[in-house]
């Protein structure tokens, strides 16, 4: 059960590791971007299930869209309004996104900045990230350190010595994710952010 000290943790995912930390939402797992498909791997995630990037502003996030400067205004706008937060913006993907994060449409990057200034701080460190929820494919997202580090043994899971006891941490809640059609917004999945 590798559980490790912030130190360690952002030490391994720039190694090329996949780590795993909380969120304001469900834990996740997490990893480079060119080190996605390690993600896909442990999950046991179909390729038709990509990954989101999360980062720590909206300034890093941009260079990984691609869009009009009216679309980047309106983009702009919902990322002031809602992020840092449980909104994943699913947006035209520029060409800095490696297409192991997302194998069956490369043309699209979901993205998000959590509502946790740990986890922002830590982005900070090891830059944006390509992330999923802690589980394995098809079930309900693990809400606790040392299932986490049971169900994945080669996963490093960062040692929170204030949640160790605790049931759950985060809202437990997925976040809304809406996709950019081009005229307005999608969603793909309803969570506690409403659009609109």
């Amino acid at each position: 059960m590798p559980i490790v000290s912030q130190k360690e943790l952002i030490e391994r995912v720039k190694q090329g590791n996949v780590v795993s930390f909380t969120t304001d939402t469900v834990p996740a797992l997490a990893a480079l971007p060119n080190y996605a498909d390690l993600i896909f791997a442990a999950k046991k995630r179909p390729p038709d299930k990509p990954l989101i990037l999360m980062g720590s502003s909206p300034e890093e996030m941009w260079q990984y869209v691609t869009g009009t400067p009216q679309e980047l205004n309106i983009w702009e706008a919902i990322a002031q309004q809602y992020w840092p937060g449980q909104l994943t913006l699913v947006l035209p993907a520029s060409p800095l996104v490696p297409k192991v994060m997302n194998p069956i449409d490369t043309t699209t990057i979901g993205m998000r900045i959590p509502n946790c200034s740990m986890t922002q701080n830590l982005l900070k460190e090891t830059g944006c990230l390509a992330t999923t929820s802690a589980n394995l494919s098809g079930e309900p997202p693990i809400e606790n350190l040392s299932e986490i580090a049971a169900k994945f043994p080669n996963v490093f899971v960062l040692d929170e010595e204030r949640l160790k006891n605790q049931k759950k941490y985060g809202s437990g809640l997925p976040s809304t994710v809406a996709k950019w059609t081009g005229n307005g917004w999608q969603i793909l999945r309803q969570g506690s952010i409403k659009l609109g």
